[in-house]
């Protein structure tokens, strides 16, 4: 998963919609980003859709 600077969107690794400069990040720094952190997902590479993200 990336992620760019704060306040931005999470991307799943190859996504061509992620702004340069990427940030990679953990499975579990996605989880926190999306669920705690007040990013929002990619609506194209849909990082929310994997296990235990979404309810």
């Amino acid at each position: 998963m990336r992620a760019a600077g704060r306040g931005t969107a999470v991307h799943i690794g190859g996504c061509q919609l992620a702004a340069r400069p990427r940030k990679p990040i953990s499975r579990e720094e996605a989880r926190r980003a999306l669920t705690d952190g007040g990013r929002r997902a990619c609506e194209i590479c849909r990082p929310d859709s994997e296990p235990g993200i979404l309810d």
